[in-house]
């Protein structure tokens, strides 16, 4: 149950606190005094869409905060209330487009609140009469009833299966002139690919070579000159040799203490190391074979190998990956017929399946209809609507995602017309009251514990709108009911009354909700009645309306 609404900067709302009671509660005022602004703001904070130009003007940021208790004992996202018991919705909205949200304090997305929201409170709106000439919603609003989600569930599972193997057979039919283009062109990519002989990783090698070849003389000339400093020559002893001399030299002195033999090893290890040096570079050295042909085909590889990674990726890993795909899409291709046979088979069997639980979905689905009749038209004549006769009406249809029938309501408003869709038959204010009686019953079904009816009443008034005052307090005998209204009769019938005002203040625009007292009571109904001029009569009438509500409300 929301138990508080705590609003700050939100258009004319500068700040104001309300406090919300148990059964029906309803909030009247002036035309853009802002009634549907608190209902606006209590959308925020259950996650809703919001704009930045719902900011007051001036002010930087704006803050609705939520306060619920006797919460569903499992919300979305491991929201849980305090010890108190109270869950506490807030969200913060920056004039930059900043939302910052918490519950209980604990930051969460816009996302994990919408979650939560729709489980603590349903918002009907104006616009909401009108979802029922939408005639594609028709069948959602009967699954909704007659939970179907387990039947649509193992539908919708055939029908994903059966429309894989569709596509994969759309996939694989083709003419046969597109099939022949298809053909070579595989095969000549297939062939050009094969007849590379692709290596992996010989890119690496190849760039490697090709950057030596390039610089043969270079290279040989260096080895050359490093060969003839370790090694020398005839007439010229090299580093190897004088290292070696210098070792000897050290070596008749070496007993002569612990230092001069430290200096003889180490002299005797790079003297070591140096002829290893040596005949390594020597080896490379004999080792390096050139020549023009070498380089013109390392040169030709890697052009090649270039030319082929613009086709087909950009490393010789991912061209034969590519290979490998095109191999096997020739082979699907070449194969075709035998696969669209057996594809086919599956098809059929799919098809068999999709149809079968689509008739147990339509089953469970009519079943629901014939409740949801029956539940509508008893809520109708509730309503003031006794000869109004209301139906589900099925079709059949290819399977689609949503099942093998299409559903739609109809309606007769008076006695003795046809059955025909809502769109054509129905008023704003027939149109209002079929939407209250499927909320109603769709109420039933859901765990929310408030409901929320933004000026639903349009159209209704005398004794329709007797009926809705009456009907609205039912539903607040087990469910919390917000109700933004002009008509004088449902606000008298509420439990708690909300008066929303709009004043000037140092040159600004403000609004204000209070809380109504019976006198105070007497004078809103009065105004809402007969306009500016509150005549004794009317506050008379007014106290009237007030006691056979209070009547009414006793009897239930």
């Amino acid at each position: 149950m929301l138990e508080l609404l705590h609003i700050e900067n939100i258009a004319v709302i500068e700040e104001t606190e309300i406090e919300f009671r148990p059964g029906f509660n309803a909030l009247t005022g002036e035309t853009g005094a802002g009634k549907s602004i608190v209902i606006d703001a209590l959308g925020a904070a259950l996650g809703g869409r919001t704009s930045r130009d719902l900011i007051r003007t001036g002010a930087d940021k704006a803050l609705v905060s939520a306060s619920f208790s006797n919460v569903p004992p499992e919300l979305p996202d491991g929201a849980a209330p305090d010890e108190d018991g109270v869950l506490l919705l807030q969200r913060e909205l920056s004039a930059e487009g900043r939302n910052v949200c918490r519950v209980n304090g604990r930051p969460v997305s816009v996302a994990q609140l919408r979650r939560i929201g729709r489980e603590l409170v349903n918002i009907h709106g104006q616009r909401d009469g009108q979802q029922l000439l939408d005639e594609d919603l028709h069948g959602e609003y009967l699954d909704r009833f007659g939970q179907t989600a387990d039947a649509l569930s193992a539908y919708r599972r055939d029908y994903d299966a059966m429309n894989a193997l569709r596509l994969r057979i759309r996939s694989l039919q083709m003419d046969e002139a597109e099939r022949e283009r298809k053909l070579d062109t595989l095969r000549y990519q297939i062939d050009e690919l094969e007849a590379a002989e692709l290596v992996p990783g010989e890119e690496e090698t190849l760039s490697a070579r090709r950057n030596l070849l390039r610089n043969a003389e270079k290279y040989l000339s260096a080895l050359s000159q490093a060969d003839y400093l370790l090694n020398g020559d005839e007439d010229t002893s090299g580093a190897v040799s004088q290292l070696r001399e210098a070792e000897n030299a050290l070596y008749s002195i070496r007993t002569l203490g612990e230092e001069l033999r430290e200096l003889h090893r180490r002299l005797e290890e790079v003297r070591c190391e140096a002829l290893d040096l040596a005949e390594s570079v020597r080896d490379r050295r004999a080792a390096f074979d050139f020549s023009p042909e070498e380089l013109d085909a390392v040169e030709s590889r890697s052009d090649l190998l270039y030319r082929l990674e613009k086709k087909y990726g950009p490393t010789v890993e991912d061209m034969l990956s590519y290979l490998d795909r095109r191999r096997a899409e020739l082979d699907s291709i070449e194969t075709a017929d035998d696969t669209l046979n057996r594809l086919q088979t599956e098809y059929e069997t799919a098809l068999r399946a999709v149809r079968e639980s689509g008739a147990r979905l339509t089953d469970v689905r009519r079943r629901a209809a014939e409740e949801l009749e029956t539940r509508i038209l008893r809520e109708l004549r509730g309503l003031d609507m006794k000869h109004t006769r209301f139906s589900v009406e099925f079709q059949d249809k290819a399977p689609a995602p949503d099942g093998c029938d299409t559903i739609r309501f109809l309606m007769s408003a008076n006695a003795g017309e046809d059955l025909r869709p809502i769109a054509r038959v129905a008023s704003g204010g027939e149109l209002a009251r079929i939407m209250l009686a499927l909320k109603n019953v769709l109420a039933e079904q859901e765990t929310v514990s408030t409901l929320v009816f933004d000026e639903v009443d349009t159209g209704v008034s005398g004794r329709a709108a007797q009926r809705i005052a009456e009907k609205m307090a039912q539903v607040s005998r087990y469910k919390q009911v917000l109700c933004v209204t002009h008509l004088p009769q449902l606000a008298a019938m509420a439990d708690a009354h909300f008066s929303v005002e709009k004043g000037e203040r140092n040159g600004r625009t403000f609004t204000e909700v209070r809380t109504l007292d019976r006198e105070a009571r007497k004078r809103e109904l009065a105004r809402i009645t007969g306009g500016n001029k509150v005549t004794e009569s009317l506050l008379h009438s007014a106290g009237e309306l007030l006691d056979e509500a209070e009547a009414y409300r006793a009897g239930l």
